[in-house]
């Protein structure tokens, strides 16, 4: 399919129109549309592509497998026989057809009513009607265009005395090791910027994991368990995060859900999030979460996901709200290098201006 054929069919070139002449009766500085490619990687996601006066902003988003009932929907077509049932074509369709029509001549500098006419027009707890990988690729390229008014960054991500030295020291880690610990029967993996450890083999009773964290724990510059027990295994994570030795990340016990975070934080199951931005579908909702979180005292890492795009943009999320910790995984693919070098690209820009959390990485309490 030609590009022409392709504006014709979506009748994109009617909707540019449109949005021009929208943005002109309103004396709209922004006027806001949106031009929607299929990007396949493997298994096929959505980028967005969103103009705006100041120029294009794009914006992917990560596929992975859910991690239960409680993540938003990624829409997929269903259709085994083209990408096994993974295509997006209902989800560019939606976006093309729904959520551009909603959107077109709002100011991008307006992020909460730009999530909010989408989650409206979506009305479900899960954002299974219009899709979140529809959902959130916009939201975030609206970001990027919003962002591009202010221009005010603040870096602080984690570890040495500045970030450049955190990413060599990481590298070189990585470098060393070069493949997996292995411990007993569960596998250990190291990530760039933290000493983190997850258990993905759970052969012990639980009350002897807790001994053997706590052993590891003294023995070994352990500061960080991300899931230490099964995701809906409330009990034991709270005494153990109760316990005080290191901080304990909620990821799939809390999937990045606000209801599971309120409920963590009241009965003190934890004391960190782990925030994947594609389970909960816009930076807005991102942002609330985060807000509930630091009003808890607790950390805040902001993660990849496994099916990643080369999008940086939880770079960018991470230092505009100041998290202190980010998970991208090793420094060995594109996907991944992509936001380390976008957090060299901000401290080098701010210059002495550049503030490192350092031993300060650790927010909660």
């Amino acid at each position: 399919m030609s590009v022409q054929e392709y504006l014709d069919k979506h009748m994109l070139s009617r909707k540019i129109e449109d949005a021009v002449n929208a943005a002109v009766r309103a004396k709209s500085p922004d006027p806001v549309l949106f031009i929607v490619p299929l990007f396949p990687r493997g298994i096929p996601t959505v980028e967005v592509e969103l103009f705006t006066n100041k120029g294009m902003f794009r914006a992917s988003v990560p596929s992975a497998d859910p991690s239960g009932m409680y993540e938003a929907f990624e829409l997929r077509d269903g259709d085994k026989g083209i990408y096994l049932g993974n295509s997006v074509n209902r989800a560019v369709k939606n976006i093309n057809e729904k959520i551009s029509e909603a959107l077109i001549g709002m100011d991008p500098t307006l992020q909460s009513q730009i999530d909010q006419a989408m989650i409206d027009l979506d009305k479900t707890e899960k954002k299974s009607e219009l899709g979140v990988n529809a959902i959130l690729a916009v939201s975030i390229a609206a970001c990027k265009a919003g962002a591009a008014e202010k221009e005010e960054i603040m870096i602080l991500p984690t570890g040495a005395s500045r970030f450049e030295e955190a990413l060599q020291m990481g590298s070189e880690t990585y470098h060393h090791l070069k493949g997996r610990l292995l411990l007993q029967k569960n596998t250990v993996r190291m990530d760039v910027m933290l000493v983190k450890m997850v258990v993905l083999l759970q052969t012990f009773l639980r009350e002897d994991m807790i001994e053997m964290y706590k052993e590891l724990c003294a023995e070994y510059p352990i500061v960080s368990i991300e899931d230490p027990f099964d995701m809906e295994d409330w009990e034991h994570t709270k005494y153990f995060s109760g316990l005080g030795i290191c901080q304990v990340v909620g990821g799939d016990l809390l999937m990045s859900n606000p209801k599971r975070v309120e409920r963590a934080i009241n009965d003190s199951t934890c004391n960190a999030l782990l925030l994947k931005i594609n389970q909960i579908g816009t930076v807005t909702e991102a942002i609330e979460v985060i807000k509930l979180a630091n009003d808890a005292h607790w950390g805040v890492m902001i993660s990849h996901r496994s099916g990643e795009t080369e999008d940086s943009f939880i770079a960018d999320l991470s230092v505009g709200l100041t998290s202190g910790q980010i998970k991208a995984g090793a420094p060995c693919r594109g996907e991944r290098l992509a936001k380390y070098n976008q957090l060299l690209r901000i401290e080098q820009e701010l210059g002495d201006q550049a503030v490192y959390a350092g031993e300060d990485w650790r927010q909660s309490s």
